[in-house]
């Protein structure tokens, strides 16, 4: 029955949520925002800088904000700035959404955050930490459903807009400003809606919620359909579908998290640039698997449990795309008590397998999670740090982080 409960959740968007946590905690959340105006914490250090930021997605009932925490030795956070970046969090939305994206190409050091209820796209410097760009798609460009997920390259960013199942396209410019360039609408083979969302190369794989996945070829901006929409191979059984999706560093596979009361994830053969059956890896008893990142030297996948509060990683062989069963934390501390769920992933270190998994905690205020990751001899395990969980108190329903610098691919 829990499992079953677990499944059902799992294809609800979390908005459903907010009234409660807001009923609970937005007086308490009011006092620890007034203390936190004023930035805390260590500066990043006279080297390149080094952070962890989050989409913190509040209500606007109060003015939402990105939160940036310098990563110190063994990985360690630190609160640095809060940046306001307007009205416009719902508090919730789809796991695979990630409302964050860096961006690190030559001079160009930027971190995007989508506002889910305005669809507005906020470009922060990394230099100033102060918004450099801000941008609007089309007046159906929302995501007060279930939130604005953003992906990009150095020359253009996407956004999927959940409310019109549209993904609009911005052309990247400097100081960290976009130009929109134009929407397309796009829908699952069942009605679904714009889901998880990856790019690589010319590349776009995107998820609908819905059992269907689907490429496009981006080489001209806007995305173009590769006329290979299907539905995953896992989801004929039922009760599972991709959410959430990576691309390996040479573009031949993508990899595609599961809803699912199981951890399980799909792989597809894209090396042709268009997709092929998804071969279904079932990979531990964690419940749910929307949220995939490979490691940096794509030896692991690391996967978000959504509903169990673990954190699983599975053995990847990058030349032929197969899986196998590595390695599973504990419940994270605070699970069920102080947060409700796991979501989207960033790693400290942009080599070998990560070191540091961080992981956006739901709750309210909501955490950032840290695992410590060893891996050797065919053999891994996923310690939770001692430092671990770092409090968001800026955010109510945090489900989106990033890492600067990012992983390089």
């Amino acid at each position: 029955m829990i499992i079953l409960i677990g499944a059902i959740l799992a294809t609800f968007p979390l908005r459903m949520y907010m009234r409660i946590f807001l009923k609970s905690w937005l007086p308490r959340l009011i006092a620890v925002l007034v203390g936190v105006c004023v930035p805390n914490g260590v500066a990043a250090g006279a080297g390149k800088p080094h952070y962890v930021v989050t989409n913190d997605d509040t209500p606007p009932a109060l003015a939402t904000s990105a939160t940036f925490y310098t990563v110190g030795a063994n990985g360690l956070l630190n609160m640095k700035a809060k940046v306001l970046a307007g009205r416009g969090g719902i508090a919730g939305g789809y796991f695979a959404a990630n409302r964050v994206s860096v961006l690190n190409s030559g001079n160009a050091q930027c971190v995007y955050t989508s506002q889910a209820l305005t669809g507005e796209i906020e470009g922060i410097a990394i230099n100033t930490l102060e918004i450099g760009g801000h941008a609007v798609g089309s007046s159906k460009d929302t995501g007060a459903s279930n939130g604005v997920g953003l992906a990009m390259n150095a020359k253009y960013l996407y956004a999927s807009f959940t409310d019109s199942s549209m993904i609009g396209t911005f052309r990247v410019r400097p100081g960290c400003t976009l130009t929109f360039v134009g929407d397309i609408t796009v829908g699952g083979l069942q009605g679904g809606v714009i889901d998880g969302m990856a790019i690589r190369g010319n590349v776009m794989v995107v998820t609908y919620g819905d059992n269907s996945i689907e490429s496009f070829n981006i080489s001209g901006g806007v995305p173009v359909s590769n006329g290979d929409e299907q539905n995953s191979t896992g989801s004929r059984g039922g009760n599972t579908y991709p959410s959430g999706v990576d691309i390996t560093q040479d573009g031949h596979f993508a990899i595609f998290g599961d809803t699912s009361p199981f951890t399980i994830v799909e792989v597809s053969d894209i090396s042709s640039g268009k997709l092929t059956p998804t071969v279904v890896y079932h990979l531990g008893k964690g419940i749910n698997s929307s949220n995939v990142l490979l490691s940096p030297d794509e030896s692991l996948l690391y996967i978000s449990n959504n509903q169990s509060g673990t954190l699983t990683a599975a053995f990847f062989d990058k030349s032929t795309g197969k899986l196998s069963k590595g390695c599973v934390s504990r419940p994270l501390k605070g699970f069920d008590a102080d947060w409700s769920y796991v979501a989207s992933l960033a790693l400290d270190q942009t080599t070998g397998t990560g070191g540091v998994v961080y992981v956006a905690e739901y709750g309210a205020p909501s955490s950032i999670g840290m695992i410590n990751v060893k891996s050797a001899g065919g053999k891994c395990t996923l310690t939770e740090s001692s430092h671990s969980p770092v409090s968001d108190p800026n955010s109510p329903g945090l489900l989106s982080i990033g890492a600067f610098p990012p992983r390089p691919f």
